[in-house]
């Protein structure tokens, strides 16, 4: 039976408790996201510019998603190559990204306000207990990794880190439901696209 997140990282009790529980369950992080998008579309103010960057934003964010998701396969192997040789949580900078870029297209400084809490809230103990785990099943090849490797923000930029990585379509469109989070943006960006053009 898997341990929850939150008791490996040093259980506290009563409401901070629960507080952890809440931040270290994946699945509460992952929908609150998406609602917070959603938020985006529905608060959305008019002005095409701003919308048109934003989106763009988000768009680059989704296809790196794509891209990190189809060449991972957790907890089987260490990912290292690819989008994984720029950070290590690639998923989290590609969330950082498409919601930065939703906040953005909004031009909402409220919505902004929320998305930065809660990044601030979720991300910072996310990875931690993510390295933490990664530490433990790969020990000394995930340290060298790591070294150089911030967590969410590289250090540079280089094609040549994309080249000769086998990636899957499978795994990252369905295994990974890349596919469905794609339909749900997209479909979000149409809703606030027509919002700012009201």
């Amino acid at each position: 039976m898997t341990r929850d997140r939150s008791e490996a990282m040093n259980r506290r009790s009563g409401l901070l408790g629960w507080f952890d529980h809440v931040r270290y369950k994946e699945i509460y992080r992952q929908a609150l996201g998406l609602v917070l998008i959603a938020v985006c579309a529905w608060l959305a103010e008019p002005g095409t510019q701003k919308a048109v960057i934003g989106l763009v934003l988000a768009a680059l964010g989704q296809i790196y998603r794509t891209y990190a998701a189809g060449s991972i396969f957790k907890n089987r192997q260490l990912a290292t190559s690819g989008a994984y040789a720029m950070v290590r949580h690639p998923l989290y900078l590609g969330n950082i990204l498409i919601l930065g870029g939703f906040a953005l297209a909004a031009g909402s400084l409220a919505v902004a306000a929320i998305i930065v809490i809660f990044f601030l809230v979720w991300y910072p103990a996310a990875i931690r207990y993510e390295d933490q785990k990664l530490e433990k099943m790969f020990g000394e090849d995930w340290r060298k990794w790591s070294q150089g490797t911030h967590a969410v923000l590289p250090r540079s930029f280089s094609f040549k880190s994309f080249s000769g990585v086998d990636w899957s379509a499978h795994q990252s469109l369905i295994r990974n439901g890349e596919l469905y989070i794609t339909l749900y943006l997209a479909a979000c960006a149409a809703w606030l696209w027509y919002g700012v053009q009201a």
